[in-house]
């Protein structure tokens, strides 16, 4: 889901140039992109089938063995976008981290801040894969700042690189505006299954207790909500982009993953943040490592968390406001320029 909302800066921009883009995906990531923009064609493309354990342990051998069907999932996907580029006159393709989705006969862009792979003792070998896949792009554009200032550290910036990136900067389809507080704390779920409705469920109970207002949007696209028995906690399923950045706008504090995209998010918000990384998901992990060491946000592994954890923000200084300003030049790779 991460992937598809900070491609929603992307598409508004490519539509504010003029040109006429077409979305292809998968699952919720389609549907959500489908809500945001229901006036584009889009087609769906093979899924990657990736889900997560329950704990951390045994994760990386499930992730190995799903290694097969990625591969198949790729190979349809290389046949199903020749074809759409055929039949659609595409003029260029931009693939956030979709392996198979380029092509050698028009311009093709990978987006990703992942340079490096981070999954433990095999970092070395899994960052040689993925960079391996960006070369097979024209260009590789990073959604984070250049230089030491930046959110994704070694992640997304690599001494040595052998293809041609660009950074995007700050990359969020948010912006912020001055609302009164409504929300004393926002849960914002996302990610893979089971990982999510574990947190899900540990959370509701945690906060039965919480004094102040509560908004919990579940992350889930579906229209059977939850029915939760409190006068403090309001919960749905999810919200579009105008309604979710009101919301956090409207909210004290913030409870959610520490995704990039949702890093992203809430830097140009200003908000302040509690993150809970996915069990095992080694870029959460690290991510949420490093705005502890910034003093920017607290976190806590999700087996551990406990209410009077959200002490600790009082301690840490939440994101310094940033702005998405997306440079329409990085398009003139389509132009022929």
């Amino acid at each position: 889901m991460g992937h598809a909302t900070r491609c929603i800066p992307i598409i508004t921009a490519l539509i504010k140039a003029n040109y006429i883009p077409i979305i292809a995906s998968d699952g919720d990531a389609l549907i959500l992109l489908q809500k945001e923009f229901p006036h584009l064609k889009s087609y769906r493309l093979p899924s990657y089938n990736i889900r997560y354990t329950k704990s951390s342990k045994g994760l990386k051998l499930k992730l190995l063995l799903s290694v097969p069907n990625i591969v198949a999932a790729v190979k349809k996907e290389r046949i199903l976008v020749e074809k759409l580029i055929k039949s659609e006159q595409i003029e260029g393709v931009i693939s956030d981290n979709r392996f198979g989705v380029y092509s050698k006969n028009i311009p093709s862009v990978y987006i990703t801040h992942q340079l490096n792979v981070l999954s433990g003792i095999t970092t070395y070998f899994t960052s040689k894969i993925h960079q391996r896949i960006i070369k097979n792009f024209d260009e590789c554009w990073v959604p984070d700042l250049d230089g030491e200032l930046n959110f994704s550290g070694k992640l997304g910036h690599s001494k040595k690189s052998s293809f041609n990136l660009k950074y995007l900067g700050v990359l969020s389809r948010f912006n912020y505006k001055n609302e009164e507080v409504k929300y004393d704390l926002l849960v914002l779920l996302s990610g893979p299954e089971p990982q999510r409705s574990l947190l899900e469920n540990k959370l509701l109970v945690e906060l039965e207790s919480f004094k102040g207002k509560v908004l919990f949007v579940r992350g889930v696209l579906s229209n059977q909500c939850k029915n939760v028995n409190s006068n403090h906690l309001e919960v749905v399923n999810y919200l579009l982009s105008n309604e979710l950045e009101k919301v956090i706008n409207q909210s004290k504090f913030v409870i959610s993953r520490s995704g990039y995209s949702t890093v992203m998010d809430l830097a140009v918000l200003g908000k302040k943040a509690f993150f809970i990384p996915t069990s095992g998901q080694y870029e959460q992990e690290y991510l949420a490592k490093q705005l502890k060491e910034k003093l920017i946000a607290p976190f806590v592994t999700q087996q551990n968390f406990k209410l009077e954890d959200l002490n600790e923000l009082d301690r840490f200084s939440g994101f310094k406001r940033l702005k998405t300003s997306f440079n329409l030049d990085f398009f003139s790779l389509f132009n022929g320029k």
